[in-house]
Order: C-alpha cells, then structure tokens, then sequence
C-alpha cells in the first residue's frame, strides 16, 4: 500500500477491480489489453483515467469510447496525435505548444492552452443555444397571430382587420425589441 498525502492507493484483487468506480490505466497495461478487455473497462467503470498513453493508444482509447457511444473530446498538441484529434468528436489542439499538424487535424484550438477555457466554451456555447431556442419560440408564437387574419381572408374572405401599411408598421416597432431582450 502506497500513501500519498490525503490519499490512499491500494493494489486491488480481479474482483475489486471490478467493484471500484474509478479505474486509473498506465500506457504499459494498455499495451496488454485486448479490445474486448477495454470495452468491459468502460462498462464498469465510471471514471477512467488512462495515464503515459502513447498517440497510438489514444486513438485506442477514442475508438473503444466511440463503441460504446460516448462522445470523444481530445487534447493533443504533437504530430502524433493528429489520428486521435481527427478520429473524436472533438478534436482540441494546443495553440501555444501544438505543432501545424495537430491544429489541421482538430476541430477546435485552445489558443491559451489553458483546459479552462474548455469549460468556458461550453457554458458559452449553451447560453448561445438557450437564447437561439428562446428567439425561435418568440417569433413563431408571436408570427402566428399575425399570419391568422391573411390566411382567413384567403381562405374564408373574412375581410382583413388591419391594412398592410398598418400590419408592417406594428411589425417594425415591436418585432426587434422584445427578441432581442430575450438574447440577453
């Protein structure tokens, strides 16, 4: 047994390996594994961390989690790492210390390479989303009664209950205020 300041590290048997909920994976052990022994990985375990991973391993490692339908979201910043960082869902190269290729290959670069920033771009990205879901219900419950008394005089020649200098008017001076209150 291993004791590290405040925590304690344990060598477990085959059957507690399989009870713990997290599961820390060295690049060596990888070597070894069979795909069939890294998807049961993924199964019983919730949180996995796979440490001194070689490129060729993370590429591994994005493939198993993508059999199991997860999606994938790698870092790299080498060469190497461009197959792991095309093969993800997401790919995120460092914009430091990434070479050309890495920012190629990905789908996003961390201009600071600071992980937070991560995290930032995720809020922000669905704050931008909760606001384009806000803006499309408001114009389409607000468009709606104003399309009704059109679509009544076409089909059923009720005559209309404002004229169209008059609809265009209201539509100018209330249609831009209140969406983009919403997007606040």
């Amino acid at each position: 047994m291993v004791t590290l300041p405040g925590v304690i590290v344990e060598e477990l048997s085959d059957d507690d390996k399989k009870a713990a909920n997290a599961a820390v994976v060295h690049g060596s052990k990888l070597k070894e594994m069979e795909e069939h022994d890294i998807d049961q990985l993924l199964v019983n375990h919730e949180e996995i961390v796979f440490a001194r991973t070689s490129p060729q391993q993370k590429l591994i490692i994005v493939e198993a989690f993508q059999r199991a339908g997860q999606i994938v979201a790698v870092t790299g910043d080498g060469v190497n790492d461009s197959p792991a960082l095309k093969k993800a869902d997401i790919g995120i190269a460092m914009g430091i210390a990434g070479s050309d290729v890495s920012k190629e290959a990905a789908d996003m670069i961390l201009l600071d390479d600071n992980f937070a920033s991560i995290v930032t771009g995720v809020e922000e990205g669905r704050l931008i989303f909760d606001n384009l879901k806000k803006s499309i219900a408001y114009t389409l419950t607000s468009n709606i009664p104003e399309i009704s008394p059109f679509l009544f005089f076409i089909i059923l020649s009720i005559p209309l209950p404002l004229g169209t200098v008059r609809r265009q008017f209201r539509h100018l001076c209330f249609s831009f205020s209140f969406p983009l209150s919403l997007s606040k």
